[in-house]
């Protein structure tokens, strides 16, 4: 069994982060390891949550971890709450990675052209270097623009997408870069992307809803980790992430409209797996 670890915050009510990737990775059959940045009452769509800091432990962990002589096949980073965090991943990069192990970023710190509360006007430039040293970079398009300067645009067309990819791959990501919720078709969402190594540029399209919840790209994310974990090429990985998002987020508005939470994954894990198998 293929054994993974992600770096992320955990929310201990609310869908987002580890409390997505854990489940979700697992269900797929691939052992998930952790390594919490920081622990919340809850997710932040909900008020007066606590935040409890964990990046003191990074290294003791890692530490631990080292003398066990631990391996993984797959490291995958979600967000990341400082530069400083990214500073000790980067290390965890170091020393962890082999000639096997796949380091997956999901650069999480912006959307619709603004970055998250709380990040400095610096930060991108610190989640840029991270996704440098990475095999393959996920990033929405806002978090694209912010790492590599290009103007953030709600309208554009191919050779615009195509553009952004460029300069992503221009970053140092080894093996693909993938611009999520992005694709030149009218009134579609999708994913477009680079293949590094060979410069083939790949993509598709899918269907766009109309309601948004929070967590929805950590849902996509880790079931993209677990379908290449489980020996999917990343393009069908990619399109297991997008159809099992979509179907959580049908789920949701037909049965539990209510977005605090988050979407009802959970109630169609068993789409994912026979997705998976199929």
């Amino acid at each position: 069994m293929k054994r993974i670890v992600t770096i992320q915050d955990i929310s201990c009510v609310g869908k987002c982060s580890l409390t997505v990737a854990l489940p979700v990775i697992s269900a797929m059959g691939v052992e998930t390891a952790i390594l919490p940045t920081a622990v919340l009452s809850t997710h932040t769509q909900f008020s007066g949550f606590t935040v409890k800091d964990l990046q003191d432990q990074i290294e003791p962990i890692s530490a631990h971890w080292k003398k066990e002589a631990f391996h993984f096949d797959a490291i995958y980073t979600g967000y990341l709450a400082s530069a400083e965090q990214i500073r000790l991943v980067a290390d965890f990069f170091d020393d962890f990675r082999s000639d096997d192990t796949l380091l997956f970023v999901d650069p999480a710190m912006a959307d619709n052209g603004r970055l998250y509360a709380g990040f400095p006007d610096d930060f991108p430039k610190a989640m840029a270097e991270l996704c440098g040293k990475a095999d393959i970079i996920v990033p929405n398009l806002t978090e694209a623009c912010f790492m590599t300067g290009m103007e953030y645009k709600t309208e554009y067309d191919a050779a615009y997408i195509r553009e952004v990819l460029q300069k992503l791959a221009a970053l140092g990501t080894k093996k693909a870069v993938v611009l999520t919720g992005c694709t030149a078709d009218p009134g579609m969402t999708g994913v477009s992307g680079l293949k590094v190594e060979t410069g083939e540029f790949f993509g598709f399209s899918h269907e766009k809803l109309s309601a948004s919840y929070h967590g929805t790209g950590d849902i996509f994310s880790s079931a993209t980790v677990g379908g290449l974990m489980r020996g999917k090429t990343l393009e069908e990985s990619l399109k297991i992430a997008a159809r099992f998002t979509v179907a959580s987020i049908r789920e949701t508005i037909e049965h539990d409209p209510e977005k605090t939470y988050g979407v009802d994954f959970e109630a169609v894990i068993p789409e994912l797996i026979a997705d998976l198998n199929a």
